[in-house]
């Protein structure tokens, strides 16, 4: 049985990585990279989402962690929404919207499986479980 020592041991906060970076090689094109507000917004909501991981981890306790999860799988939502607006506008293609929320949605599902977790486990702290079975993605 092992244990997440870092932040950047959850397989959750490295897929929301590689998200993040989708999203800013998706910003930085074409007329999307001109469309300030809409570009900022969502490259904001894309670091949220590690971000949050990332303190939580650090908050050393299952119930800030827990919040700071449900805030970065809010953020999550969000970077769904604004990317809804990137298709409405042309800004991107349907196959590349299609390939970043099924990532998003996989962010979303870890996240669920991680908290709930977090909400039954005996163990507390920095260390948990990487093995456990409900924070894997299905």
């Amino acid at each position: 049985m092992s244990t997440v020592q870092r932040f950047e041991d959850l397989k959750v906060w490295q897929k929301a990585r590689e998200v993040n970076l989708h999203i800013y090689k998706l910003s930085n094109t074409s007329a999307f990279s001109k469309d300030f507000g809409l570009r900022e917004q969502i490259r904001k909501a894309s670091v949220s989402v590690i971000s949050n991981i990332a303190e939580g981890f650090e908050r050393n306790g299952n119930k800030e962690f827990n919040q700071f999860l449900s805030i970065a799988k809010a953020s999550a939502a969000e970077i769904r929404a604004q990317l809804y607006v990137a298709i409405d506008l042309e800004y991107i293609t349907k196959e590349e919207f299609d390939e970043v929320v099924v990532k998003l949605t996989e962010v979303s599902k870890m996240l669920s499986g991680l908290m709930n977790y977090l909400k039954t486990t005996e163990m507390k702290g920095s260390k948990f479980m990487e093995d456990a079975e409900p924070y894997k993605a299905s």
